[in-house]
């Protein structure tokens, strides 16, 4: 790789940094063919980037980087040695760990060594934590769900007052028809 395309690549990751809610660092070595295709096509449906890039490189982008991540690089530069993966979550911080630990539970790869989820650090024990904190559409979810149930409880009020009423009036008017 010569100077330019170097260059060229940092500003790539660079600008994948700036935009990225979370970035997961993951060791991807032992892996076969099919697992990482697999893993690259989960990453790809749940809307995240997953790259192999050279841990220099990385480096170098952080140093450029004015985003969120320049206070954790010291942590980041620890984690950057040996075979990498960088996964970049852009909407769904969450979705990214739920993909790794399904994986890891088939097999114990690939190994999480960092994840920066709204720029708090969480080490690869803590992989199972971050898995079970609920994705964006789920809190969506929940939180239309808790909407809706006051509106269906003012619904059902109604309709038994209606009701009742209704049978109010039917039963004057048996009386009245008596």
């Amino acid at each position: 790789m010569n100077k330019q395309d170097k260059e060229q690549s940092v500003l790539e990751i660079k600008e994948k940094l700036d935009r990225a809610s979370s970035i997961y660092i993951t060791d991807f070595s032992g892996l076969t063919v099919e697992q990482t295709n697999e893993l690259r096509d989960e990453f790809f449906n749940a809307k995240v980037e997953y790259k192999v890039l050279k841990n220099t490189l990385v480096k170098k982008a952080l140093q450029v980087s004015d985003g969120k991540f320049n206070t954790q690089s010291d942590k980041l530069n620890e984690h950057l040695k040996g075979p990498t993966g960088i996964v970049f979550a852009f909407d769904d911080p969450v979705s990214p760990a739920k993909i790794i630990k399904k994986f890891y539970d088939k097999g114990e790869k690939p190994k999480l060594k960092l994840a920066l989820v709204e720029n708090v650090a969480y080490e690869s024990k803590q992989l199972n934590q971050l898995a079970s904190l609920q994705s964006k559409p789920e809190i969506v979810s929940a939180i239309i769900g808790s909407l809706n149930a006051p509106i269906s409880g003012i619904v059902g009020a109604i309709n038994a007052v209606m009701r009742d009423l209704s049978s109010i009036v039917e039963e004057v008017a048996k009386k009245n028809a008596n």
